[in-house]
This record gives C-alpha cells, structure tokens and sequence, in this order.
C-alpha cells in the first residue's frame, strides 16, 4: 500500500558507535538464511564429488580407475570417496564459493566453482607427480569434470528452489532500509524491486535531506526522518541497511555509519547513483585511504567483440543449414493460410543508424500496413513506445498467431545476422520510420540489433517502451560475451513459455 506520509522523530541522543568491544559483543548476523543454504551447498557439493568417483569406477575399467593403487584398493577408496570431496569442499570455499554476496544471483558463484575445478585438477596432478603415483589421465578426467557438471546443476536447482521461496513466501531474502534523499531511495526501490529472485525487500526508506519536499508525496514504503537507524532496523525487524547515492559521499558520516553496525548483525551496503553499470566495469581503486569507484568504458571493441562477430556468422550459417526444412515447412503453411509473400520485409536501423531491411516470415495479411493506420486511429496501440502492439491483433492470420507465440517468424533474421547486419544478441531492431533516435534511445545504435536480447528474456511485449530501451541501454554499457550466452540460455526458456509474444 502507498504512505502519503512520514514520521518525524529526533534521536535526543545519537551514538557515534564507538563504545564497543569486538571481543565482546556478538558478530550473529540477524540475516540467517545463508546458514543452512550454505550447509546444505556443502552437503551437496561432497555428495556430488562422492558420485563422480562412483561414476568413474563404474563406466570405466576398473584396473585403469585404480592405476597405482593395485596393492591397497583402501587407499583408493579413502582417496576417492574421502579425501578428494573433502578436497573439493575445502578448495570451493577458499574460492569463496559459499561467500553470501555470490549465493542466490548473477554468475560469480559458478564462475569460482570453474575455478574450483581447475585447482582440482591441478592439486590432483602436483599430488601424483609428488607421490610418483601413476593415475590413469583418463579417469582424472571423467573423474573431476563429472564433478564439475554435478556440482553446477545440484547449485542452480539449490538457486532456484530459493528463488522460488523468495518470490512466494519472502524466506531466504533481505529486509532493507534505504537511508538517503527521496528521489535517490525510490530509484534504489525500483531497482531492487524488479527482480524478486534477488532477495532484497525495502521495508523503510530513512530520509537525510529534503524532509519538507516529501511530505504529502505516496511511497511504497514508509518513510521516517531524524530517527536513529539502529533503532529503526529494530522497529521495522530490518537486517540490511542500504545508503543511497549522495548520502554515500557525507564526510565521515559513511564510515561512522559502519562502526556503529559492527557487532550488530546488520548488514551495511553502498547503492552509487551508478544503477545500471553492472560489476565488471566498475573498480575500486584505493588511494591513501580514499576508495575511489572507477568505472570503465563500455567493451566494444577487441577480442571479444571479434569473437562475438565470429560466433554470430557460424552459428547463422549452422542454423539456416539445420533449420532449412523447418524454414520450408513453415514457408508452405504461410502460403497455405494466406495469399501472399513468405516473407515480410521491412526498413530497421541498425549498427550506427545505418538502415537495412529486416527478414521475418509474414505473420500478417497482406493489407496489415493500410489497416494499421485505422487501428491506430481507434486508439487500440497497447504499447507506449514506437512499435503498434496488440494482443489480439486482427491483422495477424492465424498460422502465423502460431509462428508468434512460438517466435519461428524471428528466425530469417539469421539471413540478417550472416550478413553482418544484425547480430545473435543486441537491442531491439526498430522500424526506420518511426523515430528520431534523439537522447538516450540513440546509444542502442553503439551495437548491432540482435534477434534476441535483454527485451526477449526479461518480457518481450509486455514490458514498457521506458523498461525496454532502459534493458536495452544496460545491454549496450555491460556487454560480454559471457552475458550474451546467458542471455540465449534465458532465451530458451522464454520462448518454450511463450511469455509476452504475440
């Protein structure tokens, strides 16, 4: 529900949070759902390595699984069911892999099991060479990447199931208190907000400066000014405390901030006005004491982008070759349902505002554009932005409702993207005619359009023109390669759903 109204209350007597032992007061974070998540990560992680050793024994002979063991098979038992998955346990969490900040979201967490691995297999290799143990290569191997495989899909079931309890009942998630001015506190909310998975719940927003000009203003939260925060975390049962942009950058009062919350189990947390600038262009770099935010240039050029290019012209030339009697099968239900061309063609703007002509099977009847200009005149647009949406579009033929909910019509344009026109994963391409790409929604242009993107996974037609071109912005200033696999990862479920296409 909105509050139309805040509370106003003077702390008589701030404390500076000097007065404290770390000896003596406790360190028990009053955020508790990591605890067993983490013990139930460990207790997975060594099963999954107890069931890669037990699969290797099993599919592959077992004189080449005990190579150098042939005198003292218990040795090799307590070796493969002992102390290589408390081996694994060990080197997982010194890679930080049971860290809190990784678990839950983002791709960190699976990046340092990678990384697990390869110290795995190293640590296995120096301890062979060391001992002068003959292993058998082959079974190290199957050994540690079935691990490997086991390991990442037993963490991303763990990662669902707790986005699942997150979404439904608000376990395993964060309460929050967003302490700064109003506007910096409701952009904050709305980036937390908008994905549940994340686990970060505002629960109270604490105002540093403008309390005259926020009152009488609805927030979906409440709103309290000249409160001590401690003392306010209690009252509304918060266990993190999120500062909001300028009210980061107060002489001292940030660091003052933080020892007052040492020793309370609460939780302290730093929201730059830099809120879509993901991770890895940002750095911190320490000067005499003063941490310094670098942030860097978006990636647009180099390897990546060239290994990008790369992948985008072979897996275009692959898909058309595969998918070739599935394009003719749907080109003869096309002209079985509807007189016609198979094809729709249409004017985009792409890479640098150069325009080129977009390949999608038609979905329409042939009249679509002249009707278009009638339904517009009724006012029957459901979307805000540049592109004429309807849910029931009664210029689409029904086959091609078909091609639409399932996205089959999107996939001509790999002609566009083995031409170098567009690529595998970019911004939306939008029509040529229907705007000046003024301000903000130019820089998409910096990219190639792609057939799929941040727009596909995160709603497709259901989103706003706004969230849309800010999906696309945040895609176009944190592009990775990595980004773009897990982008077409997220790109299968979504179509196998079909959410938001029509």
């Amino acid at each position: 529900m909105p509050y139309d109204s805040f509370e106003w209350q003077q702390d008589p007597h701030p404390t500076n949070g000097v007065p404290r032992s770390a000896w003596t007061r406790s360190h028990r974070r009053l955020s508790r759902w990591h605890r067993p998540y983490t013990m139930i990560l460990v207790l997975l992680d060594f099963a999954c390595a107890v069931l890669a050793s037990y699969l290797a024994g099993t599919f592959i002979e077992a004189e080449k699984v005990t190579a150098g063991f042939q005198d003292d098979p218990g040795t090799f038992t307590f070796f493969a069911y002992i102390l290589l998955p408390l081996g694994w346990v060990v080197i997982l969490w010194g890679n930080g892999s049971y860290d809190r900040r990784y678990l839950g979201l983002g791709s960190e967490e699976f990046k340092r099991v990678v990384r697990a691995f390869v110290t795995v297999v190293a640590g296995v290799s120096l301890l062979a060479f060391g001992t002068k143990t003959e292993l058998s290569r082959g079974s190290v191997a199957t050994v540690s990447v079935s691990a490997l495989v086991l390991i990442l899909i037993c963490r991303y079931t763990a990662r669902q199931v707790l986005h699942v309890a997150r979404r439904r009942t608000g376990h395993g998630a964060h309460r929050m208190i967003l302490v700064g001015t109003l506007p910096e506190a409701l952009e904050v909310y709305t980036a937390v907000t908008r994905s549940p998975a994340a686990g970060l719940i505002p629960v109270a927003i604490h105002l540093t400066d403008g309390y005259a000009a926020a009152r009488g203003i609805e927030t979906p939260v409440p709103v309290y000014a000249g409160r001590d925060v401690l003392s306010l975390v209690r009252e509304v049962g918060a266990d993190t405390i999120a500062v909001c942009g300028s009210a980061s950058a107060e002489p001292g009062e940030l660091r003052r901030l933080a020892w007052q919350l040492e020793g309370t189990g609460v939780d302290l947390v730093v929201a730059p006005q830099l809120t879509d600038i993901a991770g890895p262009r940002v750095h911190i770099r320490p000067i005499e004491g003063l941490p310094l935010l670098h942030v860097e240039e978006p990636t647009l050029s180099g390897p990546g982008w060239l290994a990008k290019n790369l992948l985008d012209r072979v897996a275009a030339a692959f898909g058309l070759l595969l998918l070739s009697p599935v394009l003719l099968a749907i080109a003869l239900g096309i002209r079985l349902s509807d007189p016609g061309p198979v094809f729709f063609r249409q004017p985009r703007v792409g890479h640098e505002g150069r325009t080129f002509r977009v390949w999608k099977f038609r979905t329409m009847y042939v009249d679509a554009e002249e009707r278009k200009a009638s339904l517009k005149e009724l006012e029957l647009n459901e979307s805000d932005g540049m592109l004429f949406k309807m849910k029931e579009d009664p210029r689409v033929f029904s086959f091609g409702q078909k091609l639409r909910a399932s996205s089959l019509d999107e996939l001509p344009q790999l002609i566009n993207v083995l031409k170098g026109e567009m690529s595998l994963v970019g911004p939306r391409p939008l029509p040529a005619d229907d705007g000046d790409y003024l301000g903000d929604v130019r820089r998409r242009l910096l990219v190639r359009p792609g057939i799929t993107g941040l727009w596909q996974v995160s709603g497709r037609s259901d989103l706003s023109w706004d969230e849309a071109v800010r999906l696309d912005l945040y895609y176009v200033d944190n592009w990775s390669l990595t980004y773009d696999l897990a982008i077409m990862w997220r790109t299968i479920w979504v179509v196998l759903r079909r959410k938001g296409a029509y």
